[in-house]
């Protein structure tokens, strides 16, 4: 049985993510973000939250999945690793629009020094060329975004969210090969229905350059906690996070067809 509170957390992650995948709930569920690519693509990065695409009403999903876990999930985490368990839904203001429907699950063991252990489970929609693809891990069938769809997804995130996230930018860095041939028309395409401009795009450039030692500090933040170690170890000997930065900057400007901003 698992001892280390990461070792646990990733047991949990697996069982959320197998209960998902094989019960009615989880039908048209297409499992993405950081989890996916650790879970399906041996990705060396470890994630705490579990991101499902659906295309659907995503409160109503939210509440079969808390149903779900209720039902199953607590009390095989009860038996199987000894910690009990609460499950609910993330709170969020009445009048703000239901951009991601956040399942809030915690784990603890009373008597001991384990703390508690978070795993939100985010229900949210990226933009899909694609149909699903079907991948497979210790013989449990996932429904899952398409490598191109996945990799675009990342660089949207890393365009348009308002605050931004630096795991993405060791994301997109760690999974560019699977970006297509077609990659800048499809991620033009996607732009486009997400209502992107081309000034919040020059923005997001042109902030990766004016704030670079910002971003590279961040991204070695990223490196040094949620990577594993030998990763870890290779990025930093390589460049650490300013060599990704410059890596990335440069992918975004020519999937944008622009020049790379000086620094």
């Amino acid at each position: 049985m698992p001892n280390e509170p990461s070792e646990i957390t990733e047991r949990l992650q697996r069982m959320v993510a197998a209960l998902v995948a094989t019960q009615p709930a989880g039908a048209g569920l297409r499992l993405v973000g950081g989890f996916r690519y650790r879970l399906l693509d041996r990705g060396a990065r470890r994630s705490v939250d579990i991101d499902y695409h659906w295309d659907g009403d995503l409160a109503a999903k939210q509440q079969e999945l808390i149903a779900l876990c209720e039902r199953r999930l607590l009390p095989d985490v009860r038996r199987q690793l000894g910690l009990d368990g609460s499950v609910g839904p993330a709170g969020r203001a009445d009048d703000e629009p239901v951009a991601v429907a956040t399942v809030e699950l915690a784990f603890w063991r009373l008597g001991s020094s384990l703390g508690r252990i978070e795993i939100p489970i985010d229900v949210i929609r990226i933009e899909c060329a694609d149909p699903p693809a079907a991948r497979t891990a210790d013989g449990i069938v996932y429904r899952t975004a398409s490598d191109a769809d996945m990799v675009e997804s990342k660089v949207i995130s890393i365009l348009m969210r308002t605050f931004l996230e630096h795991r993405d930018l060791l994301d997109l860095h760690l999974f560019a090969n699977h970006l297509p041939a077609n990659a800048a028309d499809r991620i033009r395409t996607k732009l486009a229905r997400v209502g992107a401009d081309g000034s919040t795009l020059s923005r997001r450039l042109d902030d990766l350059t004016r704030a670079a030692d910002h971003h590279a500090r961040a991204l070695d933040a990223v490196i040094r906690e949620q990577l594993d170690p030998a990763a870890a170890a290779t990025l930093e000997e390589c460049g650490g996070g300013r060599d990704v930065l410059a890596r990335v900057r440069g992918l975004l400007a020519g999937l944008l067809g622009r020049e790379e901003p000086l620094a």
